[in-house]
């Protein structure tokens, strides 16, 4: 397959949140893990601004995905233990595909 092809096929799933005070933030989704107790994503933040890109940490951002009368929304992870086993999870998952550097 041609690498033009490739690109054509490629449709990042992009989300936009809010925060508390109503700023938005696009995230580009680039994996999702799903357990027992929850589902989680892992999130990339998207600039349209390109030096923007250059000047983030490229740390990804891990939110818990809830659900409520029927409706999902994205929480922060608050327990330490937890956020740890699920940001392994995906350091694990991703390092293959992206250059992911451990700390």
């Amino acid at each position: 397959m041609s690498e033009t092809k490739m690109n054509e096929d490629y449709n990042p799933d992009i989300i936009t949140l809010s925060d508390d005070d109503g700023n938005e933030f696009t995230f580009e989704v680039l994996d999702a893990i799903e357990n027992d107790e929850a589902r989680y994503l892992a999130l990339l933040p998207v600039y349209e601004d390109p030096q923007k890109m250059l000047d983030d940490s490229g740390e990804l951002v891990i939110v818990k995905v809830d659900e409520e009368n029927g409706e999902e929304f994205f929480s922060e992870i608050e327990d330490d233990d937890e956020y740890e086993m699920v940001a392994d999870a995906f350091i694990d998952r991703l390092q293959n595909a992206f250059e992911i550097e451990e700390q």
